[in-house]
């Protein structure tokens, strides 16, 4: 049986109760990135802090004595997050997703359901709520639901939307193994992307959703397609061993990209996708981009990939490809940076070829990478945010 939502427009939470004692011991139970990189959100067992990345420091932070947030969701640098309760003494309980306006310090509208919320995405128009089976797209004026979309089993919550205003893309798994569906809203169009043979690990889309980054459980992989007419435009190979992957960002240039996963190492790659022009989308009408995906496909193709510029460095044996197993001829990391491996982190892309990682022990770094060269990146800051008395449970 599927859960069937109940929402409304302001709710019984009403105002959440400060903290009195600041001594009791903080764990940390979530870190997310606002939809710039230029923020992110940590969600602890007694509220939620936001701090930002250049210069980094605390924005604000909110202390409770009824509970914490193991989802806490930004909407760009505004006033308005979605927050989930978690935790092990939360009053807020982690089937209802709370919209917080914390200028007017309120709830200003709440969704309940059957189940545990997995994650909630946000942007201008849209509130999405994620559960296992299960996706609900909600408008944001007046919370009524617009879509409901099936998934495969998504513990995860993975989920993820465009942020330009001219377009409307979600990227969520299919039915299917492996699958990635893209929801074409504006378009009124549904892609299926056969992205990989073992479970989807983790995804991202560009802010103009038009190109989506996978990896499955494996981790050894990462692709990247057009969302339009699911075409796999690149291969990158992170390394050889089975991992479990954190984070994917591609930088707002769509030049980089950048992973992080169990293995401690942060790679970066060098991508040769070429930018789209982001007017293209919305100039264009649903009969033209029609035609465009019925264009032959080496077309297409010429116009979204860039000549090899050998910026990843491969294998000096990829003359014998398919010949050699396949990871000869693969597309490896043009930068790494080493973290500490017991840890969870995330990774994003700052200003002027800079990468930002936080990590689940509390901590902040800022790297720099060299562009023409690659190798080794730079550490400019490693900042301590949040005493952690217990780690994650």
């Amino acid at each position: 049986m599927y859960e069937s939502p109940e929402s409304q427009a302001s709710g019984s939470f009403g105002q959440l109760e400060p903290e009195i004692n600041d001594n009791d011991e903080t764990e940390l139970l979530s870190i997310s990135w606002n939809q710039d990189y230029g923020c992110f959100a940590a969600g602890t067992n007694r509220g939620f802090r936001i701090y930002n990345c250049d210069p980094f420091k605390e924005t604000f932070r909110r202390d409770l004595k009824n509970g914490g947030f193991k989802i806490v969701e930004m909407l760009f640098r505004c006033n308005i997050l979605a927050l989930v309760g978690g935790g092990a003494n939360s009053q807020y309980p982690p089937n209802k997703v709370i919209i917080w306006d914390d200028h007017q310090s309120h709830c200003i509208g709440e969704f309940t359901f059957r189940s545990e919320v997995r994650s909630v995405k946000l942007r201008r128009d849209r509130i999405v709520v994620v559960l296992e089976h299960k996706i609900y797209v909600y408008n944001f004026m007046d919370l009524k639901l617009l879509h409901q979309i099936e998934t495969l089993a998504n513990p995860r919550g993975l989920c993820c939307l465009s942020h330009h205003s001219n377009t409307s893309v979600l990227a969520c798994p299919g039915l299917r193994r492996g699958q990635v569906r893209i929801e074409h809203f504006g378009l009124n169009m549904t892609k299926l992307i056969d992205a990989h043979d073992s479970n989807i690990a983790c995804f991202t889309l560009t802010m103009d959703g038009l190109l989506l980054a996978t990896a499955s459980t494996k981790g050894t992989l990462i692709r990247i397609f057009n969302t339009m007419d699911g075409t796999r435009l690149q291969e990158v190979r992170r390394g050889v061993d089975r991992a479990e992957i954190y984070s994917i960002a591609l930088s707002p240039n769509v030049q980089w990209l950048a992973t992080s996963s169990d293995k401690g190492t942060v790679h970066l790659f060098s991508l040769r996708v070429r930018v789209v022009g982001e007017d293209s989308y919305a100039n264009s009408s649903a009969t033209q981009v029609q035609a465009l995906l019925h264009q032959n496909s080496s077309t297409s193709l010429d116009a979204l990939i860039s000549p090899s510029t050998g910026a990843n460095p491969s294998s000096s044996l990829s003359f014998m490809r398919g010949v050699l197993p396949k990871y000869f001829s693969s597309e490896w990391s043009f930068a790494r940076f080493h973290l500490p491996e017991v840890t969870p982190f995330i990774a994003a892309f700052g200003s002027q070829n800079t990468v930002v990682i936080v990590g689940m022990d509390g901590s902040f770094y800022k790297c720099s990478f060299d562009p023409v060269n690659g190798g080794e990146m730079f550490q400019q800051e490693n900042i301590r945010f949040l005493k952690i008395d217990s780690g994650p449970r």
